[in-house]
């Protein structure tokens, strides 16, 4: 068995940090942004299927 792969010689793993890195201002906004507009994405996306939802309920009544 190499040393390389031996088990016993392998440091122990650490968990990454619950905080990510400090971004500078610009990449901060740029990922909130990126954030709201996948958010009110859905949210479109659930009225569109609601909307069709119900229309289709009232057809078939």
């Amino acid at each position: 068995m190499s040393k390389a792969t031996d088990p016993v010689d392998t440091p122990p793993l650490t968990p990454a940090p619950l905080t990510p890195a400090p971004l500078n201002p610009a990449e901060d906004r740029a990922r909130v942004i990126a954030a709201r507009n996948r958010v009110v994405g859905l949210l479109l996306a659930c009225l569109v299927v609601l909307f069709f939802a119900i229309t289709i309920v009232k057809i078939k009544i």
